[in-house]
Order: structure tokens, then C-alpha cells, then sequence
């Protein structure tokens, strides 16, 4: 089996479970080694464990990507066990409420943009500043279809969502010469468990998946697999993309 990420140190947030995980299983199968984190430790070391069946090498660190001091702690974890991060993917976030825009809260809105763009961006920083000393890297941020066109009932989602994309067309600018890559993954519908919980309902997975051109649900670890390749070799001139993986969604 090939291994393009031989020897690589890679964090995953959100990595407890959905895309996180598969793409921590892919990570570590690819020959990286993995510090997940979650703000649960118990589905953190349940994907660590799985890593290590997998014959990989991860280590768990618990972290709540909208506080500061987690992040800034998150990376120098993983400099701390390996000496340095050669990709990160900030795949940490929430749905929020499914509710119009004139009927959303404060709240909603506060909590959905703290996680899903404040918490990319806090962790960014961190570890551009540890990428920087070493001379390179490559970050990988969860962005959303929902980044790249509007979607009924999930307005601050949206809005977080293309706010990944802003900051990572920014970050990529800014930091192209310095060797540091950014990019975006924008998944579609993928079989994650709140996907799989709402396609229970028949109308629902209809039209769910009647939106889809491919005609399935994604997998959570083609997701990991597009990670993959923006932190490997293979994607070394490519930086600043908002890359959708959503079975032709966007091109519609």
C-alpha cells in the first residue's frame, strides 16, 4: 500500500467521529502520525485506538477549537510528542439550528460562528506561527457546500461556512511564500451520523439525496482521502482552493 505521508505529523479536530475520524484513519494509513482531538475524550481515544488498530501512531488531545488557550495548547501538544505539524485539518464544527434567518436567535448565531469559523481561525493561527518556525506545512480547513451557495434554514451555518473559504483564500495568500499551503474541503451530503439519523426519514432522504448528481450519499473517508492529497506531495502546487467533494452538488 502506498504511504505519501510517511513519517508526516498531522491533528485532526472534531476527529471523535463522522469525517474526522475516517479521515484520522486515513491519515494514519497513509503513514502519518495523528493527534486527534475532540472536545470529548471518550469518542477522542475511541479514534486514537482505532488508529492504532489500524497500525498507526496517534495520540488524543481534548480541545475546544472556539477558546484560544485550547488551540494554542492543541499544536504545541503535537510539537511536544513529535517536534513539529506538517499538516492540520481543522474539521471541528456544528450544524447549528435549522432555522430561518429572521427566526434565528443570538444564541444560535454566537455558538454556530464561535466553533465553525472563530475556532478555524483560532487554531490557524497557532499553527501558522508553528509552521512558520519550521519552514512549511499544510493546512486543510472543513469548509461546506453551504460555503459555496445558500442553503434554506441554516443561515449562520452559511455564513461560517463561506467565512472558512474567505479566511482560507487569505491565509493561502499570505503565507504562499513562506511554504505553507491552505485549502478547503467542501463536502456534500456524507454518511455521517446526524446524515444517516435525518435519511431515516424517507421524504428526507429523498430529498437529500435527489440533490446529489451522483445519486449516494459520500463516504466520510473520501473526505480523509482529499485531505490526503492537499497535505501530500502530490498537491504541491495547489493552495487557496475551496475544493467541493460533493458528488457534482456545486456544479449544478
Amino acid at each position: 500500500m502506498s504511504r505519501p505521508l510517511e513519517g508526516k505529523i498531522t491533528l485532526v479536530t472534531g476527529g471523535g467521529g463522522g469525517i474526522g475520524r475516517a479521515t484520522c484513519l486515513v491519515l494514519a494509513r497513509q503513514g502519518a502520525k495523528v493527534l486527534v482531538s475532540d472536545i470529548s475524550s471518550r469518542r477522542g481515544e475511541e479514534t486514537v485506538a482505532l488508529v492504532k488498530e489500524a497500525g498507526g501512531e496517534g495520540e488524543f488531545f481534548k480541545a475546544n477549537v472556539a477558546h484560544e488557550a485550547d488551540c494554542q495548547a492543541l499544536v504545541a501538544a503535537a510539537v511536544k510528542s513529535w517536534g513539529r505539524l506538517d499538516g492540520a485539518f481543522n474539521n471541528a464544527g456544528i450544524s447549528g439550528h435549522i432555522v430561518s434567518v429572521a427566526d434565528d436567535t443570538e444564541e444560535n448565531w454566537d455558538r454556530t460562528l464561535a466553533v465553525d469559523l472563530k475556532g478555524v481561525w483560532l487554531c490557524m493561527k497557532y499553527e501558522i506561527r508553528q509552521m512558520l518556525k519550521q519552514g512549511g506545512g499544510a493546512i486543510v480547513n472543513t469548509a461546506s457546500t453551504a460555503g459555496l451557495v445558500g442553503i434554506n434554514r441554516m443561515g449562520a451555518y452559511a455564513a461560517a461556512k463561506h467565512g472558512v473559504i474567505g479566511i482560507t483564500k487569505t491565509a493561502a495568500l499570505e503565507y504562499a511564500r513562506a511554504n505553507i499551503r491552505v485549502n478547503a474541503v467542501c463536502p456534500g451530503v456524507i454518511a455521517t451520523p446526524p446524515i444517516l439519523q435525518w435519511m431515516e426519514d424517507e421524504e428526507t432522504k429523498r430529498r437529500l439525496l435527489g440533490q446529489e448528481p451522483i445519486g449516494r450519499a459520500g463516504k466520510p473517508e473520501e473526505i480523509g482521502n482529499a485531505v490526503a492529497w492537499l497535505f501530500s506531495e502530490a498537491s504541491s502546487f495547489v493552495t487557496g482552493v475551496a475544493f467541493p467533494v460533493d458528488g457534482g452538488f456545486t456544479a449544478q
